[in-house]
């Protein structure tokens, strides 16, 4: 089998990383998070991991070396991934898609979900320290960082889109039909 490589796209709590898991789990892929870079950072430099925190970071590292700084860090950890079944999580702007695109055999999933799902998903896994407190209107508001305002756009890319407001089998079906195009 030649390597594939699946970005994973979608909006807040859409179902990415459960789309990551699986992935890794059934299917022996190993994943790449954008979010990782900054989350590795933002812990060495002894600040908080929450959304705020990781826009600030990711918008000094664009600003400072280019927007696509982040795409290249997925693109060469991907090329130098020996996995079969490369899983590239979080991508999040039209420069991504340009890097990431170029890579061979890659194959875009965006994910999408109902606002309402999507927010009781981000309170009950707490990734971030501040997501369990949050309201809806600020979760609402989160919406309009510029690290989430692309964010649906890139579902003109995409080789498959996923709706994803049903149960994990649900979605895993879909995900294991997706996968069956490409693996024999």
């Amino acid at each position: 089998m030649a390597k594939i490589i699946i970005g994973v796209a979608g909006e807040m709590g859409s179902g990415k990383e459960a789309i990551s898991q699986y992935l890794v789990e059934k299917y022996h892929s190993s994943s790449h998070n954008f979010s990782q870079v900054l989350t590795d950072i933002a812990k060495r430099l002894y600040l908080p991991i929450t959304r705020e925190t990781q826009t600030a970071i990711s918008g000094m590292i664009r600003t400072t070396f280019g927007q696509d700084i982040m795409a290249k860090v997925m693109a060469n950890e991907s090329k130098e991934d020996s996995t079969e079944i490369v899983v590239v999580q979080g991508i999040r702007r039209h420069q991504d898609m340009d890097q990431l695109r170029e890579l061979p055999n890659f194959k875009l999933i965006y994910v999408e979900a109902d606002i309402v799902v999507r927010y009781g998903r981000v309170k009950k896994r707490g990734e971030k320290e501040n997501d369990a407190t949050m309201t809806f209107e600020q979760f609402q508001h989160s919406h309009t960082y510029e690290t989430e305002l692309a964010i649906a756009g890139l579902k003109e890319y995409a080789a498959h889109v996923v709706k994803n407001d049903g149960t994990m089998e649900q979605l895993h079906k879909q995900v294991d039909e997706i996968i069956a195009q490409y693996v024999k």
